[in-house]
């Protein structure tokens, strides 16, 4: 049936917009959040068109992706990172000098 066919192809490309979205934002919790949201938008696509190995995977794909959104590591990755200030010449680290 046509429209069948016509809400599959909708769900897929669904899927496809919400996974493109989850590289908008900073922080890496919600970039996994927003992208066990796609996952699971990708497993119904793969129910839909009875794709076994599509549900597997993206079953796999969204409970690894809300496990570590919600885990202290993935705060914690959230946390802006600053580069090392190089010494500079004559400059003493630790009691040495350079």
């Amino acid at each position: 049936m046509k429209t069948d066919w016509l809400h599959s192809d909708l769900i897929g490309w669904l899927a496809t917009i919400v996974f493109m979205t989850s590289y908008i934002p900073k922080s890496p919790a919600m970039l996994r959040r927003i992208q066990a949201l796609a996952s699971c938008l990708w497993l119904t696509y793969g129910v839909v068109i009875h794709s076994t190995p599509m549900i597997v995977a993206n079953c796999l794909v969204a409970a690894v992706a809300l496990y570590s959104s919600f885990t202290k590591s993935a705060a914690s990755a959230s946390a802006p990172i600053t580069p090392a200030r190089l010494p500079r010449p004559g400059e003493t680290i630790s009691g040495a000098s350079t």
